[in-house]
């Protein structure tokens, strides 16, 4: 797809390589493009029965496995393009087809599996099988070989991203209730937001989130205020803690440090002397 295709080819491609392979998906995680953020894909998408979730800047893991998918195709391609060298585009096709084909801890099987109920068959098949003989045309080895080194790419990067995840995974479950709707999968919760934040999308990566820990500080004293008759309510103040000076361009105001009745000392303010004479 081209940046300057229109928002038609766009949905002409979209049924082509999604939806006649695939079927519609029930959601689809998208960044903040604004080819997906325009009102015609939101409204394609709507027709067609599709939830749009939009990743945001502050949470980029949004819902636990888009992010990670992509991290680990990105450090598998990095890696394959020094051994594939300067047409190493002609091979992405055969590095989508190794990595649906390969099993996929999270959903316990290959991609392929899952979307057709077994895995599909690949010509490393005969070598994994022992059968070294392979004499057919040359293009049916050399997708061999390249197949076995996406293979083995995606091995190592998979174990270089698991060992990292390990360093910094923390053992931290959520019930729901308490700000928390549900969980949707094992690292991903679904929060209960405020209306301000409607337009944010609600799923949260379990690294994004903390348990609250009540605060006595944050605990307001009660006390007795005294209404006036008129229903006004007067601060009066208790005590002067501190006498100072403030300089406003070439005014010096003198201010005192007021502590206020009904209030902790950590709330008094400065106060224009004049005012609290």
């Amino acid at each position: 797809m081209k940046t300057t295709d229109s928002m038609n080819s766009l949905a002409k491609l979209y049924i082509q390589k999604i939806v006649r392979l695939h079927g519609i998906p029930v959601s689809i995680v998208f960044d903040r493009d604004p080819k997906f953020t325009s009102q015609f894909w939101q409204s394609l998408q709507r027709a067609l029965g599709t939830q749009l979730n939009f990743s945001t800047v502050f949470h980029p893991q949004t819902d636990g496995q888009s992010e990670r998918v992509i991290q680990i195709l990105e450090d598998m391609l990095r890696a394959c393009v020094l051994d594939f060298g300067g047409n190493w585009a002609d091979y992405l096709p055969l590095a989508e087809f190794a990595y649906n084909n390969s099993y996929q801890s999270s959903i316990g099987m290959a991609p392929y599996e899952a979307l057709y109920g077994r895995p599909c068959r690949s010509p490393l098949c005969w070598i994994e099988m022992g059968e070294s003989r392979l004499l057919g045309p040359e293009i049916v080895q050399e997708t061999t070989e390249k197949i076995q080194l996406i293979k083995e790419k995606l091995k190592t990067t998979q174990d270089r991203q698991k060992s990292y995840a390990d360093k910094r995974r923390r053992p931290l479950e959520f019930k729901e209730g308490d700000w928390i709707d549900k969980r949707v999968g094992p690292v991903a919760y679904k929060l209960i937001l405020p209306q301000q934040l409607s337009l944010v999308h609600d799923v949260f990566h379990v690294s994004m989130l903390r348990k609250g820990t009540p605060d006595p500080t944050w605990v307001a004293d009660l006390q007795d205020v005294q209404i006036s008759e008129d229903t006004s309510y007067v601060e009066e103040p208790l005590r002067i803690l501190e006498v100072g000076e403030h300089r406003f361009r070439n005014k010096v105001i003198p201010v005192v440090k007021v502590w206020w009745q009904h209030h902790g000392i950590e709330e008094a303010t400065w106060e224009p002397e004049e005012e609290m004479r």
